[in-house]
């Protein structure tokens, strides 16, 4: 199956050898991709399931589609999950964008006490975490990616710290971490918790909860990243130091 083939989302893969693209993916593959009949693509269900497809027929807003091949793809070793501060505007958004070519398998919104964006409980906050949501997906089929990250709830720091005792591994990103990411011994399975700070950096409280609950501050190098791109940079190392690129 190629990894070239431009991917679509489906809620659930064709248990048939036929099947029908419609809704805003077959709208985007018809209208917009202008796909004909002959062209290849992948349905993915985002937990691993994909479908290469051959186009049958292209209609006015759907695909009529054949089944040549399935397959599922396990889930990388170990589980990484990113607890994400909020970052104000679109550089959230970039942040879980990065996170998700990178290979993130869950995107946690924390609202740390020095996140300038500050989401409620109402239609704001609901429609800033459906843009995080969205760009976790639009990434993942970008990158064409068989999983698709889960972005959670936004939570607290007393909720965050109720979490990490739960993973093999929690680690936190911060400069006053005594070794950095590759001195340190990682997982090779398991659940990895990443804790990314806001442009702020992290109240003394913060780092001391995060570091009773389980957390090691760990440093990403000599230079200072950003809240939107620190994920994705630890990520990649991540990736290369735990074999989950192998």
């Amino acid at each position: 199956m190629s990894s070239t083939l431009p991917v679509f989302s489906v809620d659930e893969l064709p248990a048939e050898s036929r099947t029908r693209l419609t809704g805003p993916e077959g709208k985007h593959a018809a209208t917009v991709r202008r796909m004909r009949s002959g062209e290849r693509l992948v349905l993915s269900d985002g937990r691993g399931g994909l479908a290469e497809c051959s186009v049958v027929e292209a209609l006015r807003d759907a695909l009529e589609l054949e089944v040549r091949q399935r397959r599922e793809v396990p889930p990388s070793e170990p589980r990484v999950d990113l607890v994400q501060a909020l970052v104000k505007g679109d550089r959230g958004e970039l942040a879980v964008e990065l996170a998700t070519e990178a290979g993130v398998d869950s995107v946690i919104p924390w609202r740390a006490e020095r996140c300038v964006a500050k989401w409620d409980d109402g239609p704001r906050g609901a429609k800033a975490l459906a843009r995080w949501r969205n760009a976790a997906l639009q990434a993942a089929k970008q990158a064409r990616r068989a999983w698709t990250p889960t972005v959670e709830e936004p939570v607290g720091t007393a909720a965050v710290a109720e979490l990490l005792p739960g993973y093999t591994t929690a680690l936190v990103l911060h400069e006053s971490g005594e070794c950095s990411l590759p001195e340190i011994t990682l997982p090779r399975s398991g659940r990895l918790a990443l804790v990314v700070g806001p442009e702020g950096g992290l109240t003394e409280a913060e780092l001391n909860a995060l570091c009773a609950a389980g957390a090691r501050p760990v440093r990403l190098g000599p230079e200072v990243l950003r809240a939107s791109t620190a994920g994705a940079v630890a990520l990649g190392a991540l990736g290369a130091l735990t074999g989950r690129w192998a």
